[in-house]
């Protein structure tokens, strides 16, 4: 019955893989996903530009914010992973924490409603400029042999055990991090947008039922919407943060002088 309503008011159901592309923009280059990204950095860039055109000693709200944001990116995340190297890292990782964040709420701001890291190929970009800039740093500080020395073998451990141990280190520095680093922020983003759209969706399909017991449970499915689109701001928030301190973490490591 609720199909044949939302067919009735010309509604389009079910959704289609049709529904990421916008109508006759650039043909199919150019997808819902890809004008969000964009978005996400002209908003970004004209923030930080506007906030810090001409800065105060007495700062404004904006110039706070801004300040706040690199503050505790550059104390939280840099500083605390990396030590003092962190800092000349910090801007870098100001830039990525507030992509990331401003991209992922981006599933609960009207009109947009879903996130580009919900699709798989983002994830994929930001964990690969991380994966290829902490290689690229290590290599440059140690050299090739040694930084692949310090990343595969642990000293002090029997040396038949590095038959074991030098497989498993090269998965986990070398496969592991880059692909798990994608994985968790595309899973818990398209997880969330799952979430939100079951609730979503099921409430207008119960309050498209004949059955007025049936309608009233539509209440509680938009009252876990509103519930669900609040924690999913905070999932949002916490796995950018989750993805610039292991970023940070890892770059750390290839610094380091030891194991």
């Amino acid at each position: 019955m609720s199909e044949k309503l939302l067919a009735a008011e010309g509604l389009p159901w079910p959704p289609s893989v049709g529904d990421f592309y916008p109508p006759e923009l650039a043909g199919p280059w150019v997808t819902k996903f890809g004008i969000m990204v964009w978005l996400a950095v002209a908003l970004l860039i004209i923030f930080f530009m506007v906030t810090y055109r001409s800065p105060k000693l007495v700062p404004t709200k904006g110039q706070w914010m801004a300040e706040s944001i690199y503050g505790l990116v550059r104390d939280n995340i840099a500083r605390e992973q990396m030590g003092k190297e962190g800092i000349r890292f910090a801007p870098y990782f100001t830039v990525l924490f507030c992509f990331i964040a401003l991209t992922n709420l981006f599933g609960v701001t009207p009109l947009l409603q879903i996130s580009p890291n919900s699709h798989i190929a983002f994830p994929i970009v930001l964990a690969a400029i991380t994966y290829i800039m902490y290689i690229y740093i290590g290599v440059r500080k140690h050299g090739l042999g040694r930084y692949l020395k310090q990343s595969l073998i642990i000293p002090g451990v029997p040396w038949p055990m590095h038959f074991l141990l030098i497989p498993i280190e090269f998965l986990q520095t070398f496969i592991n991090r880059p692909v798990t680093l994608a994985v968790r922020l595309f899973a818990n983003m398209f997880a969330g947008h799952l979430i939100l759209l079951v609730f979503t969706v099921g409430g207008f399909v119960l309050l498209a039922s004949d059955n007025i017991l049936v309608q009233a449970t539509s209440v509680f499915a938009f009252l876990m919407a509103i519930v669900m689109a609040f924690f999913e701001v905070l999932v949002s928030l916490l796995q950018a943060y989750v993805f610039v301190t292991l970023s940070a973490n890892y770059i750390g490591s290839s610094l380091a002088d030891e194991h």
